[in-house]
């Protein structure tokens, strides 16, 4: 195996640095890009009663590609439309109501200049994410995004590196933008995000994790076995303690018996109400798991008191939510 010297591994930090440079470079240099076409380019795709074709070619082609993706996922219905198969035959995906965009660093590579006159005739409103403001793409587009950058990361100014970092970001502008204009919502993002960790952070209740058929709870004049023995016997580390209504009064953790042993020489005789930690922390079974998180989090505990239609409904316990991975 290849080893690198002392020397050789500066060398390598150095230029890692210096592309972590170039790249931020070409992203903030995208600020005075940001002007009257950019409310341009949102509205026409608002308006639009069809979808947003993207396309591009080479390396451009694959940040149309990401940028698709992420217009799907945002609310804005998108297709991605390589510029070479676009002329022969995947033309055909571009419908009268559609805006096309085109991503291009040159803005006057071959592709990019046969398909442009087609997409015209079609009367489709072309925006332009391009870093030549004087090309071909950018004169014959309705909307020019400009991602012009100074130069590239590669050290012979040749791999598109900074110029598909300033593409990309942009891209996100423009998405993030019409997710505003749009109004798109935390429960619009669900919608199109169901599976996966990020599904469950969207749609996974408190409902979905406690067990109702375990339910640790005791009465205040309990005394103090029959309390531990609750906690133990339902594994939730706490149980709660209910009045002779079954109105929630208190709970008492695996925290609350420890202190007990410390703070009591003798607690034959206390009770559930003396060790109770009153007022306990609520939350209802139909809020989502990440609520519960947050309020964890927020008051530095490991369980919650779940209500369901305002009944005692069970604990959720901290490692509730770390079996589904929600933390």
């Amino acid at each position: 195996m290849a080893t690198v010297n002392t020397i050789e591994k500066q060398k390598i930090i150095d230029i890692a640095l210096r592309t972590i440079v170039l790249q931020a470079d070409a992203i903030q240099g995208l600020q005075p890009f940001i002007n009257e076409q950019l409310p341009l380019a949102v509205a026409a795709i608002v308006a639009a009663t069809g979808r947003v074709i993207v396309s591009g070619i080479g390396k451009s082609a694959i940040v149309a590609q990401k940028m698709v993706a992420t217009l799907n996922s945002t609310g804005s219905p998108a297709l991605f439309m390589h510029a070479a198969d676009a002329i022969h035959g995947d033309l055909g995906m571009v419908q009268p109501n559609d805006v096309v965009i085109m991503i291009s660093k040159s803005g006057d590579s071959a592709e990019i200049k046969v398909l442009i006159p087609l997409i015209k005739n079609f009367g489709n409103i072309i925006i332009a994410i391009v870093g030549n403001v004087h090309s071909y793409l950018a004169l014959q587009s309705n909307i020019v995004l400009n991602t012009t950058v100074l130069k590239e990361a590669c050290p012979h100014n040749l791999a598109p590196t900074t110029s598909t970092t300033a593409q990309m970001v942009m891209g996100d502008v423009l998405a993030i933008c019409l997710m505003k204009a749009k109004a798109f919502s935390a429960n619009d993002f669900a919608k199109y995000h169901p599976g996966g960790m990020l599904g469950k952070k969207m749609y996974l209740r408190v409902a979905n994790l406690i067990n109702q058929q375990q339910l640790p709870q005791v009465q205040g004049g309990d005394d103090i076995k029959k309390t531990i023995i609750e906690i133990s016997k339902k594994r939730v580390g706490a149980t709660a303690v209910l009045d002779d209504d079954g109105k929630v009064v208190g709970i008492i953790t695996d925290g609350d018996v420890r202190r007990m042993f410390e703070k009591y020489d003798n607690f034959v005789s206390l009770t559930a109400s003396q060790i109770m930690s009153p007022a306990p922390k609520l939350i209802d079974a139909d809020e989502l798991a990440m609520q519960a998180l947050q309020m964890m989090r927020q008051y530095n505990i490991s369980q919650l008191i779940v209500l369901q239609n305002n009944k005692y409904a069970g604990i959720l316990h901290v490692q509730d939510l770390m079996r589904e991975g929600i933390i």
